[in-house]
C-alpha cells in the first residue's frame, strides 16, 4: 500500500525496543515538525483554500499527537530535551533542485511530505507488532492508521495540482531515491534513522 522500495531493516524495531527514551523524544519532535509543514505550507500556498483548510486540520491532529507523546513522556519521567536534526528529512530534501515554478514547488514539498509519513507509518507498525510494552505497542497502532491517512491526503492533493504522469514519475523516482537513502539508515534510535 505504501509503494515503499525498501522495507525498513527489522533490526531496527529491537534498537527502538531498547532505546524507547529515545524513540519517544525523537517522534514528539517529528509530531512538532509534522504540524510546522502543514503551517509552512498554508503560508507558501494560501491561494489553494481546500489545502489550507486541511492543512489547517492536520496541524490540529499532528499537535494533538504531539500532545500524546508527550504525555507519555512525562508519564515515564522522561525530558523532552531539545529538537534533533532528522538526517532522513535532510537527504530526502535533496532529491529536488531548488527553485522551478510555485506548482513544482508545491508538488516537490508534497510528495516529501507524503513520503515522510508512509515511512512514519511504516516504522510505526513495526513498533506496533514489536515493542515489549503493550501499552506502546497499541500507542503505535493507533497512530500508524493516521500516518497512512496523511499518507494518502498528501497524495491525493500532489495529484489534484499537478500533471498526473508527470506526479507519478516524479514519486516513482523519490521512493527509489528514498530506498537508496534507507540503505544507510536504520540503525539509529530515532524514528526516521
Amino acid at each position: 500500500m505504501l509503494g515503499l522500495k525498501l522495507p525498513t531493516d527489522p533490526r531496527w524495531a529491537k534498537i527502538a525496543d531498547k532505546n524507547i527514551e529515545e524513540i519517544l523524544i525523537d517522534h514528539a519532535w517529528c509530531e512538532q515538525k509534522a504540524a510546522s509543514t502543514a503551517i509552512s505550507l498554508i503560508v507558501s500556498f494560501p491561494e489553494f483554500p481546500e489545502l489550507v483548510k486541511e492543512m489547517v486540520a492536520l496541524v490540529r491532529e499532528e499537535m494533538g499527537h504531539f500532545k500524546m507523546v508527550h504525555e507519555k513522556l512525562q508519564a515515564r519521567g522522561i525530558e523532552l530535551g531539545w529538537d534533533r536534526k532528522d538526517e532522513y528529512v535532510i537527504r530526502l530534501r535533496e532529491f529536488f533542485p531548488k527553485g522551478g515554478s510555485r506548482i513544482d514547488q508545491m508538488v516537490h514539498r508534497l510528495l516529501i511530505a507524503a513520503l515522510i509519513e508512509a515511512r512514519s507509518c511504516e516504522r510505526f507498525r513495526l513498533l506496533s507488532e514489536e515493542l515489549e510494552d503493550a501499552e506502546l505497542r497499541e500507542f503505535y497502532r493507533q497512530l500508524m492508521i493516521s500516518e497512512a491517512n496523511h499518507y494518502t491526503l498528501f497524495l491525493n492533493f500532489v495529484r489534484q495540482y499537478g500533471e498526473r504522469e508527470r506526479v507519478d514519475k516524479k514519486w516513482q523516482e523519490l521512493l527509489q531515491f528514498e530506498a537508496e537513502i534507507m540503505k544507510d539508515l536504520g540503525k539509529k534510535e530515532s524514528i526516521h534513522g
